[in-house]
């Protein structure tokens, strides 16, 4: 199996480093700087994506600025290539339906990288929810805060992808994991309503806070915040039902479930579990689809779906209204 990689900023240094652990040897790359951060990997460089493609990889792992994905992805498609894209799909909706069109056309897996999907907390919090234990869901929030500039130590945050909205940076997009899980464990949206500023003085182009209010098509309500902002860091999920709540505090890395017949609080906690044990078991997860041996956990349309929700918060932003959701194609562009 051959991969070629595109992208080698931090994340796309991790997948390398993932892939080399599982045993992936032909490992080349697509780079349009200079080829730096390798950290002495043997991987062919190339500057021109046709050359890169022309050497037949088997997968791409897409790990570029947000809004590079997108034409990456369908070349390489057309190639023949699977595909990981890194979340979210894209900037904006455009080319999309293309993207999927061929994909379906040639059989390719397509998985959004949408990492959350792999963490203990929450795979925990979906099983205890699925299997009834807080009754029916009446409510969810999800939260996360981290500030930009802490988020890449010694690198200049006002250069990066997340200042810089034509590359696809702001909060909406670039803290979509928890649009993703929300509607992973909640279901499909049918409203939605967003408040996205920029607030604080950080020199960036792009919204650092949103706050986006969701009804599901189950009945329940969502809330999601998401910010640039919090010193601390902070990420958490927290569902109420009919029958009890769950409490995942993912970064403490404990679940908490209250058992309203009982009156007490099961809490459970997962001390050994490490950041990177998500991106491995996903990079895992990929090579095991394209090798035919699992069925993607996570598929495009999810991710599209996701890439359609932040289009309908941005544009309840833009009006100042709820909207329903899903938007005509018009009213997103």
């Amino acid at each position: 199996m051959r991969i070629l990689m595109v992208g080698l900023g931090s994340v796309g240094r991790r997948h390398l480093r993932n892939l080399r652990q599982l045993g992936v040897t032909a490992i080349d790359a697509y780079r349009t700087r200079p080829a730096e951060g390798l950290d002495g990997e043997p991987v062919t460089v190339y500057s021109d994506l046709d050359a890169a493609l022309a050497n037949h990889p088997t997968a791409i792992v897409i790990a570029n600025p947000t809004s590079l994905h997108l034409p990456v992805a369908l070349r390489a498609a057309v190639a023949g290539c699977h595909l990981f894209i890194e979340k979210p799909l894209s900037h904006s909706l455009d080319g999309l339906d293309e993207l999927v069109a061929v994909v379906r056309e040639r059989n390719l897996v397509a998985l959004p990288g949408y990492t959350l999907r792999f963490h203990p907390g929450l795979l925990e919090a979906r099983q205890l929810l699925s299997s009834g234990r807080i009754g029916r869901l009446l409510s969810i929030r999800a939260e996360v805060g981290q500030y930009l500039p802490d988020w890449r130590p010694g690198e200049d945050y006002r250069r990066g992808y997340s200042a810089r909205r034509n590359l696809g940076g702001g909060a909406l997009l670039d803290l979509c994991h928890e649009l993703d899980y929300v509607m992973w464990l909640a279901g499909p949206v049918t409203r939605v309503g967003c408040v996205a500023e920029h607030v604080s003085d950080l020199e960036i182009e792009t919204e650092d806070v949103a706050e986006v209010i969701l009804r599901f098509a189950s009945g329940a309500v969502g809330a999601v915040h998401l910010d640039y902002l919090e010193r601390s860091g902070h990420r958490s999920c927290r569902l109420i039902g009919s029958g009890g709540t769950i409490v995942v505090e993912l970064l403490a890395g404990e679940v908490r479930c209250f058992d309203v017949s009982t009156g007490t609080w099961d809490t459970r906690r997962y001390g050994a579990f490490a950041r990177n044990d998500m991106f491995l078991a996903e990079m895992e997860h990929f090579l095991a689809c394209v090798q035919g041996r699992e069925t993607p956990r996570i598929t495009l349309d999810e991710g599209v779906r996701v890439q359609r929700l932040i289009a309908a918060a941005n544009h309840s932003a833009r009006e100042g209204r709820f909207v329903d959701h899903p938007l005509d194609a018009m009213m997103l562009t």
